[in-house]
């Protein structure tokens, strides 16, 4: 039995952001393996430890895009799931703000990755990733609202 799906043209925009996570995660995936390789840190050890990264510049910068990485993942769920972009798409299309998360994220861990914690926020990009985030919940939340009222009314 075949099962035929039939969507508007304006889902290659949900669709494009969510592809623009994959991009991003592929990128920091690199950029971790690279780092891995030239810190000499072998794996399955998932960062340099303190003393590796006290006397290794390239120990520090491996365990800054590491975790540039993994703070990556740890939000991705939140943004590309049902409760944001795929939700959100129904009332008000979230794309715009998943494709910009996801080039803040970029900025984010080339930042990142010098080594210098501190250069993670460049350009204030922590704080307009984190809004991106909160609009994402936001916009899912009232297109949650929309639809249970919807079927409320109806």
């Amino acid at each position: 039995m075949f099962v035929t799906v039939t969507t508007s043209h304006q889902a290659i925009y949900p669709a494009a952001a969510i592809v623009s996570t994959c991009w991003l995660t592929f990128y920091q995936t690199f950029k971790t393996v690279k780092a891995r390789k030239r810190a000499g840190i072998e794996y399955p050890q998932m960062y340099a430890d303190k003393a590796e990264a006290a006397a290794s510049k390239d120990a520090m910068i491996f365990n800054c895009t590491q975790r540039a990485a993994q703070n990556t993942l740890e939000y991705l769920p939140a943004v590309i799931a049902c409760p944001t972009t795929l939700i959100g798409y129904s009332k008000a299309p979230p794309s715009p703000m998943c494709g910009t998360w996801s080039l803040s994220r970029v900025i984010y861990t080339i930042g990142y990755s010098t080594g210098d914690p501190a250069k993670r926020n460049v350009y204030g990009v922590t704080a307009i990733q984190n809004s991106l985030w909160l609009g994402l919940i936001c916009n899912s939340s009232v297109a949650i609202a929309h639809l249970a009222l919807d079927n409320v009314f109806a």
